[in-house]
């Protein structure tokens, strides 16, 4: 399979997407983003990993204040990966409340269903000190 424009367009809006809907605390839109059985490994981060649209959901709102006040994502990069699998390596930049960055790489795995392009497993792994740290 190759990654089509089309594809490639598609699958960066909805790594974009992930920032804005979680900047602005719309969380119940994270299916948007999000396959319902996805697996976030936030272990990177000494968290366990988050099973479910809907637990990622609730990890963002238990964690109130401490969420980065914005979630940037720059430096995507798209690979087939066979069985109509896409992986995304991309740089995520979080911004603190009070003006502290942190850096982490996004591991990405996709998969196109009815309803477009969404992230079957995310890995997050910080590069340096991650936010609050």
């Amino acid at each position: 399979m190759d990654v089509t424009h089309e594809d490639r367009a598609a699958i960066t809006e909805v790594l974009h997407l992930h920032g804005h809907l979680c900047d602005a605390g719309e969380l119940d839109r994270l299916d948007e983003v999000f396959t319902p059985d996805v697996v976030h490994d936030l272990s990177g981060l000494g968290r366990p990993p988050l099973r479910g649209v809907a637990a990622c959901a609730r990890a963002a709102r238990e964690l109130g204040a401490g969420n980065p006040v914005g979630h940037h994502v720059t430096n995507v990069v798209l690979t087939a990966l066979g069985d109509g699998l896409v992986g995304a390596r991309s740089k995520g930049i979080g911004v603190g409340a009070d003006g502290t960055c942190a850096s982490v790489t996004y591991e990405d795995t996709l998969v196109r269903g009815a309803d477009g392009w969404r992230i079957r497993r995310r890995a997050v792994v910080p590069r340096g000190v991650p936010l609050g740290g």
